[in-house]
């Protein structure tokens, strides 16, 4: 989920505004992703390496992630979303913990998505303990930068990787759809010749879409 202090700062506001505005982007995305196929959404929210960044900042953002936390588990729940943290917990404070558990626990029958965020997150931290996932098949950075920072290393070895200019708190669900639209036009070879083909018309399929997002 990436841009989100360069959208506020741009208009002149705290880098905290663009975090909220990036949080109200987050459920957009959401909102749309099981109509698109999407069966698991993975999003960054918080790199091991952002500790460095101003004090403030960073208590800013871990009190929203509680708030967005508790605001979120009743839709969630509501819309069929399983909810799960990934990433370092050892460094987080015990009132998200506490948030994160308890949201866990009550999104855990979730079946249309699977939403994984990722906090306090390190791909070779997660290579080096073995605490890997499925493979990526669709990662999209917002934001214009064009590098993995250091996320799903491991997973995506193999993913359609699609950078993406517009900066997140601007991200809406139309953007979500052109990206996974031109996921579907992909030829992936996987060290083939390409014969592997993402579409099924004839058989009336939608993709699945597994760690589809990069969304820092």
């Amino acid at each position: 989920m990436d841009g989100n202090g360069r959208w506020a700062e741009r208009r002149c506001l705290p880098r905290a505004a663009g975090h909220s505005r990036g949080a109200e982007a987050v459920r957009r995305v959401v909102e749309q992703a099981p109509g698109l196929g999407i069966t698991t959404l993975t999003m960054y929210a918080f790199s091991s390496d952002n500790w460095s960044r101003p004090r403030a900042e960073v208590d800013a953002l871990m009190a929203l992630f509680r708030h967005t936390l508790h605001a979120e588990a009743v839709r969630c729940i509501r819309e069929g979303v399983r909810l799960t943290v990934i990433g370092r917990r050892d460094r987080l404070g015990g009132a998200l913990l506490r948030s994160i558990d308890d949201t866990e626990v009550a999104t855990q029958e979730g079946a249309r998505l699977h939403l994984r965020l990722a906090v306090d997150y390190s791909g070779r931290h997660s290579i080096s303990s073995g605490e890997v996932g499925p493979d990526v098949d669709l990662l999209v950075r917002t934001g214009g930068e064009q590098r993995l920072s250091d996320f799903l290393l491991w997973e995506s070895a193999y993913a359609e990787i699609l950078f993406e200019p517009r900066l997140w708190p601007d991200y809406t669900g139309a953007d979500l759809a052109r990206a996974v639209a031109w996921f579907r036009a992909r030829n992936r070879k996987f060290g083939g010749l390409g014969q592997y083909r993402i579409t099924n018309e004839k058989a009336g399929n939608v993709p699945h879409v597994r760690g589809d997002r990069w969304l820092r």
